[in-house]
């Protein structure tokens, strides 16, 4: 049987170590994917469905009214968020397009945080402070918590459905 022999020692490398880490230069990393082109709609041939009231006279003038009505008349469902439906900017707008996802309902998006006026307008158009809005068959359905509530009562599926089919 042939002696075996202790492997001989590896070589140590001491790699000296910095007292303090270098600082990172933030100008040097990637930037952010630039955000995804905003949905223009084209204003199809459904007629305008009547106004909602507004709350005084505010930043939904005639024009933001009317520009509004036409959008909101022209698809069956309508979700005015921050962000678009692939790229939602807040955890709000997300939740309302997973469920409207989940359903498998066609609907369009508009960002509201892409156009200011739009913004403000909305807010006086459907006297709702807050975004995301959902429009069902050119009616305000509501925001987010409203649309959650509906959505495990049922209620969403059967209007959603209604609307479909009118």
């Amino acid at each position: 049987m042939a002696a075996v022999s202790a492997p001989a020692a590896a070589p140590s490398f001491l790699i000296p170590l910095p007292t303090r880490p270098h600082s990172i230069s933030f100008a040097a990393l990637p930037r952010a994917a630039p955000r995804p082109p905003t949905l223009r709609l084209s204003l199809g041939a459904r007629p305008a469905r009547p106004q909602v009231a507004s709350s005084g006279g505010g930043a939904a003038g005639p024009d933001m009214r009317e520009t509004l009505d036409k959008v909101v008349g022209a698809h069956k469902v309508v979700l005015f968020m921050k962000g678009t439906k692939d790229f939602p900017q807040c955890g709000f707008s997300h939740t309302v397009v997973q469920i409207l996802r989940s359903l498998d309902v066609p609907f369009e998006t508009l960002d509201v945080l892409s156009n200011d006026a739009l913004r403000q307008g909305l807010k006086d158009y459907s006297s709702w402070p807050t975004f995301p809005q959902l429009y069902i068959d050119g009616e305000f359905f509501g925001g987010c918590d409203i649309t959650l509530e509906a959505y495990k009562s049922g209620e969403l599926q059967e209007t959603l459905e209604k609307a479909m089919c009118s």
